[in-house]
């Protein structure tokens, strides 16, 4: 039984040793995914024969990366000891002082082993909570924006990872202010969210990030996410959450508007009663256009938009 236990144990050992080459030999990896055994096969047909890696267990090629469900579990087991061990280290080293200690190795040893258990666990809060310590020491703009990078693969299996939006928020509040492509980094990140909304609905953790943005934004990114928001949500009415997401870009363009205002930069009311009233003119067609459906959220969306648009008109 012991010498099964350690067999079991050198296999998990070479499975994670295999899953972390992969990672550090194609970092540009941005998809990965949980596949049946069998689709491996399907897989290997549809690609050509210059993979990047092929075996039983994972599948790599164009950055995509696919592992075997039948791995998973002695996976996420032989992670998850070295994980913990790591930071044992880390944590033991650090607290007694040592000047002797090499810090950068056993950095990068967390970080390493965090990135491989974030990917098969994105839940699992100390590894995210050590990748923030770790980033926090080194304040590097590249080293923040590795952890977008990081994050959005994570989110391209489990697109409803609070902690994965969270430790997005987290980069982007560090970066604030310190980085010259910020705007850039908030369009990207407005454009993340529309692409995870397509292919997860309803997802009400991505709008909310979102939202989150809007602070973020300029006043010509609030407009022109108007102007690009409005077709995605014709198109999806019955998605509450976007309807949210305009009416926060609505009340953006009313505080900058008041802002002016108080300084004395504003030429008046008419543009923005001009942008509200296109507004409800738009909710009124959506409404008219909808109704008697089945699914009442085709109503209500609409509706509550046009409701809170009404209250805060300026």
């Amino acid at each position: 039984m012991k010498e099964e236990s350690m067999i079991l144990k050198g296999n998990s050992l070479s499975l994670l040793n295999e899953f972390e080459l992969i990672l550090e030999s194609d970092p540009l990896i941005d998809e990965v995914g949980f596949i049946h055994p069998s689709q491996f096969v399907t897989l290997n047909k549809e690609a050509s024969s210059s993979l990047e890696h092929e075996d039983a267990n994972f599948w790599s090629r164009d950055h995509k990366l696919a592992i075997s469900t039948d791995v998973l579990l002695p996976l996420y087991k032989a992670v998850k000891d070295v994980f913990l061990h790591a930071i044992s280290q880390y944590k033991r080293h650090e607290n007694l002082s040592d000047a002797s200690w090499d810090e950068g190795n056993l950095e990068s040893e967390v970080m390493k082993h965090s990135k491989a258990l974030l990917l098969l666990s994105c839940d699992f809060g100390t590894a995210w909570n050590f990748r923030k310590l770790i980033v926090s020491k080194k304040q590097h703009i590249l080293i923040f924006l590795d952890e977008l990078f990081l994050s959005a693969l994570v989110l391209s299996y489990s697109p409803k990872s609070e902690q994965a939006w969270c430790h997005r928020r987290w980069v982007i509040k560090m970066i604030a202010g310190k980085c010259s492509t910020m705007q850039d980094i908030v369009g990207k990140e407005s454009e993340l969210v529309e692409k995870i909304a397509e292919r997860s609905k309803m997802n009400y953790r991505a709008w909310n990030h979102r939202c989150w943005l809007v602070s973020y934004m300029t006043t010509e990114q609030v407009l022109h996410e108007l102007k690009k928001s409005r077709n995605w949500a014709g198109l999806h009415v019955a998605d509450n959450s976007c309807f949210h997401y305009r009416t926060r870009l609505m009340l953006r363009v009313r505080e900058d508007h008041c802002h002016k205002l108080e300084d004395g930069t504003s030429d008046g009311n008419d543009e923005i009663y001009r942008i509200w009233q296109e507004e409800l003119d738009w909710n009124e067609a959506l409404i008219k256009c909808y109704v008697g459906r089945e699914v009442h959220l085709t109503k209500r969306c609409p509706t509550g938009l046009r409701n809170s648009l009404l209250i805060h008109l300026p």
